[in-house]
């Protein structure tokens, strides 16, 4: 690794803290919902590859952390969406 790849990896981290923090504080914002949601998965895409494909990187606990944390964010995230489309249509409902 070099300064350059360190750099990158930390505004790369740092940019997604900051839409996961936004969309904590507006949950209710679909579009938000979704990028933030994206995250995850390209966080879970990019550890899997550097694990499996390129063979750059072991299944230690540094890995696995941000497997398990992406992993469960995804799932946790899915199963919200779920209650967001619910309440979408019902506030459709009251406004008719």
């Amino acid at each position: 690794v070099n300064g350059l790849q360190a750099r990158t990896f930390g505004v790369w981290t740092l940019l997604s803290s900051v839409i996961r923090c936004l969309c904590a504080i507006d949950i209710r914002n679909r579009t938000l919902y979704y990028i933030t949601l994206f995250t995850f998965f390209l966080a879970l895409i990019h550890f899997l590859s550097e694990v499996f494909i390129y063979h750059t990187a072991a299944l230690t606990v540094g890995v696995m952390a941000p497997l398990m944390v992406a992993s469960f964010s995804i799932l946790g995230m899915l199963i919200g969406l779920q209650y967001l489309e619910v309440e979408a249509l019902s506030h459709n409902k009251k406004k008719n």
